[in-house]
């Protein structure tokens, strides 16, 4: 298994919302869009971040239409520590139960596609959030985590 991580902070116990979603076809992603701008809205998140994770959000969930044809997403609004001060953040959760990637360090790469696509998915979703974690099985699935983080108390942006 391989792995790309987030940066490092801790989560407290306090989740305060949480959406479980089964991706089946393109009308789950208009679904997990509009969850994901709820949750990024009533997180604090600015109107370029909850579109930023939106995106991201969407290239993975289609990933998982494309390569696995179903997945289950979790979207959640936590409240976490981060650089010492408390903070608002919206996590992303997608699994799947297909094939699996053998290469993440390839997958990661801008224009790496086994697809129909432009191969800009998985390295466009990296630099839209905050945080980035892809685990993948060969023959078992994948699963990406995506974290989109609020302003830092005294952020006047």
């Amino acid at each position: 298994m391989t792995e790309h991580q987030p940066e490092e902070h801790q989560l407290t116990d306090h989740q305060l919302t949480d959406h479980q979603l089964t991706l089946r076809d393109e009308s789950d992603l208009v679904v997990a869009r509009r969850r994901v701008r709820e949750l990024g809205q009533s997180q604090g998140l600015s109107a370029l971040g909850i579109e930023q994770l939106a995106t991201a959000v969407t290239e993975i969930a289609r990933n998982v239409l494309i390569h696995a044809r179903s997945g289950r997403m979790a979207v959640r609004a936590v409240r976490a520590v981060r650089g010492g001060a408390s903070r608002s953040l919206v996590a992303v959760v997608v699994t799947d139960e297909g094939p699996g990637i053998g290469d993440l360090d390839a997958a990661m790469a801008d224009g790496y596609s086994t697809g129909p696509g432009l191969g800009m998915g998985l390295s466009g979703a990296r630099r839209l959030v905050d945080a980035f974690e892809l685990t993948s099985v060969v023959g078992q699935g994948t699963t990406v985590t995506l974290e989109k983080w609020g302003k830092e108390p005294g952020d006047h942006l």
